[in-house]
């Protein structure tokens, strides 16, 4: 595996501008992922990275080697896109060999076949060996796209939303396997995701995208807990984060005209009276969907809280976030 640098990574469709000057470092054996709202320039970033795409300006190194005038085939990256790409004339066992009989690599049909069997048997399609890829579910493709990515021993894996068609369940259990492996192989993965669940379970860093702009980068911890900005704070935390202004709550800084507060930063018992609209019990949480003077805001409760609708509950920040007027931190 190997360190991937973007230096001022730039790439512009018509008048579109998909990537705007993006510096970055992917360090080895890091799982990093893109987060950002569709538009923001992850799939362009992956395909500038995979030479699917030449940028306009910048540079792409893996391994402290320019590879911007590469071919595809000369980078060694392994990319597993949003929609599934399998040969529908092979059977599943054979769309998973594929990589592994390239004349270059010279594996033995043993070792392919042990290959083979383990990744299968993590994904669960091992009963699925002999299906042709036509014969699949969609959640069916995807784990043998993955499975066949997964086969070779790249610079680095390239993931667009590899798991957003398979249902919760398995892509929660998915979400698992997929770190237990990557850390098993030491290997560098960058994992392009709208999911904030996927983004924060998965990722050793985490590059938050906006219009094509990488806006803030750091681990998960760094990236909740100190956003730079509003639309940072945004991307990650469910429930979202309460947007506020400033002057709702005492002790405002100056220059503040907006405060944040998660709903686990909310304390209750005093402070401010709000109304309950709302309880959510979700098993894990219980949700309460307050409203204070017209502001609605959603806070957690105890898991077996008597509080019901209408009942009036005080609150008071707890570790708020301030922004500016234009939605940076200040505080």
């Amino acid at each position: 595996m190997s360190e991937v640098k973007l230096g001022g990574l730039s790439k512009t469709f018509d008048d579109t501008v998909a990537v705007d000057d993006v510096t970055m470092t992917i360090p080895n054996g890091a799982f990093v992922t893109l987060l950002g709202p569709t538009g923001a320039g992850k799939t362009t970033i992956l395909r500038l990275i995979a030479g699917l795409e030449r940028p306009d300006q910048g540079d792409v190194t893996i391994g402290g080697r320019s590879v911007v005038n590469d071919t595809p085939a000369q980078r060694n990256v392994a990319m597993v896109f949003q929609q599934y790409s399998l040969y529908p004339h092979l059977t599943v066992r054979d769309n998973l060999a594929f990589p592994l009989r390239s004349p270059l690599l010279k594996t033995p049909e043993e070792e392919i076949d042990r290959k083979v069997l383990e990744v299968a048997e993590v994904l669960r399609i091992s009963h699925k060996l002999g299906n042709k890829a036509t014969n699949l579910s969609g959640g069916e493709m995807q784990r043998v796209s993955i499975g066949r990515a997964l086969l070779r021993d790249p610079s680095i894996y390239l993931m667009d939303e590899p798991l957003s068609s398979l249902d919760a369940k398995l892509r929660s259990d998915l979400r698992i396997e997929l770190k237990r492996i990557q850390e098993n192989l030491g290997a560098t993965l960058l994992y392009v995701t709208h999911d904030q669940i996927e983004a924060m379970t998965m990722a050793t860093h985490v590059g938050v995208l906006d219009n094509g702009r990488l806006v803030q980068f750091g681990t998960p911890r760094e990236i909740y807990e100190n956003p730079v900005n509003l639309y940072v704070a945004g991307r990650l935390g469910q429930p979202r984060i309460n947007v506020l202004p400033a002057d709702l709550f005492a002790g405002a800084p100056t220059g503040a005209k907006s405060i944040g507060l998660r709903p686990e930063h909310i304390a209750q018992g005093e402070g401010k009276a709000s109304r309950v609209k709302r309880v959510e019990h979700l098993g894990d949480q219980t949700r309460l969907h307050l409203s204070l003077d017209g502001h609605d805001i959603v806070t957690l409760s105890e898991h077996h809280t008597t509080i019901e609708p209408g009942d009036t509950v005080a609150i008071q920040p707890r570790n708020p976030l301030f922004f500016d007027a234009s939605g940076a931190r200040i505080a």
